[in-house]
């Protein structure tokens, strides 16, 4: 691949193609095959941000082989989401990783100075909601961003939220996570002037019906500029604000 990219980049020394025409050239270039994986390696380049891998349902020593080869073509950090605490320490065997066990998070090299425009909030309703937002708090960092956590300011206690209102109203984007009825997005969304991203929860009792509750609550929000992803989907939410805020 290296050698793909040097004749390229000669030919663009020598006038044969423009510069745009190696740009999308560059986008194109082909995966790694490692059997069981295609492991995208011009994702950065064509989306901005690196592969990201879902340890759920990857063996070990199949994360570990996708890692390396993205941590091999430069890529770091490299983002493994729900991946549990025997495939971590094993993983610790080969390389150095940081895990997040309330995240079910492991991240491989260095998280990066915040380069977005602002700070993302992370708020939740309650202390239950944590592990979901710790994704997407984590996922965020990992991209480049400055995020502040909101933890356990649930409309239950309103005045918990309120007594943050200078963060509310000062970040570039919120996401705002909650289970039950989910009404945290909808109170965050007529606060702030920024994007919400509300992220419903499988938190709650039998009604809830594992999110399915208060995912239709945030999406029938009567807040203008509430967007909402999946149930427990923090890694979207978090990657999303990343996106927005480098913009």
């Amino acid at each position: 691949m290296n050698t793909d990219i040097r004749s390229l980049l000669e030919e663009v020394s020598r006038g044969s193609i423009s510069v745009d025409e190696a740009v999308l050239k560059l986008k194109m270039q082909p995966f790694e095959d490692i059997d069981f994986a295609k492991v995208d390696l011009h994702r950065k380049l064509r989306q901005g941000n690196a592969e990201v891998i879902y340890g759920a349902g990857k063996s070990a020593d199949q994360i570990r082989s996708i890692t390396e080869t993205l941590m091999n073509n430069g890529q770091s950090p490299v983002l493994i989401t729900r991946i549990d605490r025997d495939k971590a320490e094993s993983l610790k065997t080969y390389m150095d990783i940081d895990y997040h066990e309330d995240a079910n998070i492991a991240i491989a090299g260095e998280i990066p100075k915040p380069t977005g425009k602002g700070r993302i909030v992370v708020a939740t309703g309650g202390t239950s909601d944590i592990p979901v937002a710790e994704e997407a708090a984590l996922t965020a960092e990992a991209l480049g961003n400055e995020v502040v956590r909101l933890y356990d300011v649930g409309v239950a206690g309103l005045h918990r939220l309120m007594a943050h209102k200078e963060e509310i109203m000062s970040a570039n984007v919120i996401i705002a996570i909650a289970g039950m009825e989910g009404a945290l997005a909808s109170v965050i969304g007529g606060l702030a002037d920024c994007p919400v991203i509300a992220v419903p929860t499988s938190v709650g009792y039998g009604a809830s019906f594992n999110g399915l509750s208060a995912l239709l609550s945030m999406l029938n929000s009567c807040a203008a500029g509430v967007s909402v992803v999946n149930i427990d989907n923090g890694f979207g939410a978090g990657y999303t604000a990343s996106m927005i805020n480098h913009c």
